[in-house]
């Protein structure tokens, strides 16, 4: 997967079909990012939910009314990125249901709809992998493990009751003070894990580590813990709970499947004094 040379160039492969799985190891030491395409009427509550719950959505970018244009740094020139056509697959909700998965959301899309752009954990692994930690995820070259979990979020409008999702990379106890020290300062893209071990699986709710809701399953060694990060899916999550109060279709990235931007993976980190 690392045969791509740019960002624009793996993002023209997307968009034209070649790549619809996992970016997990794609161009590493680049950003990526989820996302979640509502109707504009949902769009504040979304905001709020994501400025009240920064860690599990941290907001990377907005797209309103034009899918090519989007209101920050993160790319290197207007208009060469789409974001109805950009990511390897797309997941399409109605009425808070999942109801197809497809290559592109071009017929989904209107200019009453509003695209978030939310940070990713993929874009912290490069770091982690430098450190000799690499995550087990690229190892493998499976998508990440990711779990539904009872950790509620902060609720905001009509976003209520709604849960985290995490992602879990197995490492050693004695490695875990490390991979929270690496990945504490990437907090636009979920920062330090959230939880970590077993009775930290129990704590957020999950019940089987070998059966993840998204994504691939990873082995735990008897040698290892689970570690928890909160998820850039959890959006998705919350459009399953509350979606029977939107009108109209939702659509996201499907699961693991991201968009490559041109930023590096720390660009949020170098202005980052804490």
């Amino acid at each position: 997967m690392n045969e791509y040379r740019t960002p624009k160039e793996f993002r023209e492969i997307c968009r034209n079909g070649l790549h619809t799985t996992h970016t997990s190891g794609v161009l590493p030491g680049y950003l990526q990012a989820n996302l979640l395409i509502l109707p504009s009427r949902e769009a504040q509550d979304f905001v709020d939910l994501c400025y009240r719950n920064p860690v599990a959505c941290p907001i990377l970018a907005i797209s309103k009314e034009d899918p090519t244009a989007l209101d920050n740094e993160i790319f290197a020139k207007q208009g060469e990125v789409d974001i109805r056509t950009d990511f390897p697959k797309y997941n399409v909700y109605r009425g808070g249901h999942l109801i197809s998965q497809k290559n592109n959301c071009n017929e989904e899309w209107n200019k009453n709809y509003i695209g978030f752009l939310i940070g990713c954990s993929y874009s912290f692994e490069r770091a982690l992998t430098i450190a000799g930690l690499c995550p087990k995820n690229i190892t493998l070259g499976k998508n990440v493990a990711m779990f539904k979990t009872s950790k509620y979020l902060n609720p905001a409008g009509i976003f209520v009751n709604c849960c985290y999702v995490v992602s879990m990379r197995p490492y050693k106890p004695e490695d875990l003070q490390r991979v929270r020290e690496i990945t504490r300062k990437f907090k636009k893209t979920h920062g330090e894990p959230i939880d970590w071990g077993f009775d930290g699986a129990k704590r957020l709710g999950i019940h089987n580590i070998l059966n993840p809701d998204y994504g691939d399953m990873i082995e735990i060694l008897p040698t290892e813990i689970p570690v928890f990060w909160a998820c850039g899916v959890t959006p998705q999550l919350a459009i399953e709970t509350v979606g029977h109060l939107i009108e109209g279709p939702v659509v996201s990235h499907a699961p693991g499947c991201m968009l490559v931007c041109d930023a590096k993976d720390d660009f949020f980190c170098k202005n980052s004094s804490f």
